[in-house]
């Protein structure tokens, strides 16, 4: 259930890098591939009075996995923002708690 939330970058931009960025997301969760979505953002910055681009920031909600597997899935996804043609990226993690996350009426935890 991972979701990236992405600004900063075009979605012309990810999308050629998307499938092997999933694929290897994948394979670092131990999950289904669909499992995943992947959201670009469009967005307007203002800085000083000016319009600017965009910051490349990837936000990731997901059920904690841990220190490795968030080290390794935040190493992995810089590289394929920084393929994509993001100059750097910035990686947060938000994390959901199973009780509180809600399908079709019914939390995780059941």
């Amino acid at each position: 259930m991972p979701q990236l939330w992405i600004k900063g970058v075009s979605a012309e931009q990810l999308r050629p890098v998307s499938t092997a960025l999933i694929d290897e997301l994948a394979d670092i969760c131990a999950c289904g591939r669909d499992n995943f979505t992947i959201d670009v953002l469009q967005t307007i910055s203002v800085y000083d009075g000016q319009i600017v681009e965009a910051y490349p920031f990837v936000e990731v909600a997901w059920f904690e996995r841990g220190q490795a597997v968030r080290d390794r899935f935040a190493e992995a996804l810089t590289k394929h923002m920084l393929a994509a043609g993001a100059a750097e990226v910035e990686v947060a993690f938000k994390v959901y708690q199973e009780e509180a996350y809600y399908i079709n009426g019914r939390p995780c935890s059941s």
